[in-house]
């Protein structure tokens, strides 16, 4: 299926799912959330990097949620992964890059 076609069913069947995520409570932070929470940036509030979290669960494995995670704590990290010439990390980019659009549609 084209990229751009799974991007949008991803969004249609994502939004009702998301909106189950985000009206149920989570008694444990995933891995984004509490990166993002200990960020200390001033736009990181508990409301938005649940919400993040919760489109992280949509769009992302465990390991992607990992290595995303990371980027909190060392963001040349995620540089270095976007140039990477291995194929892994190509792959992990596209669905990097939808994560980050889903995460701005829904969070903001």
């Amino acid at each position: 299926m084209p990229l751009a076609a799974r991007s949008s069913l991803l969004k249609n069947v994502s939004l009702a799912v998301l909106m189950l995520c985000v009206c149920s409570t989570s008694v444990r932070a995933g891995k984004i959330e509490q990166a993002c929470v200990q960020s200390g940036r001033d736009a990181a509030s508990r409301v938005l990097c649940g919400c993040i979290q919760d489109v992280a669960n949509l769009t992302l494995s465990g390991a992607d949620q990992k290595l995303a995670s990371s980027f909190f704590d060392d963001p040349h990290k995620a540089q270095e992964i976007r140039q990477s010439d291995r194929r892994a990390h190509e792959r992990f980019w596209e669905r990097y890059k939808e994560f980050g659009q889903t995460a701005l549609e829904f969070c903001n």
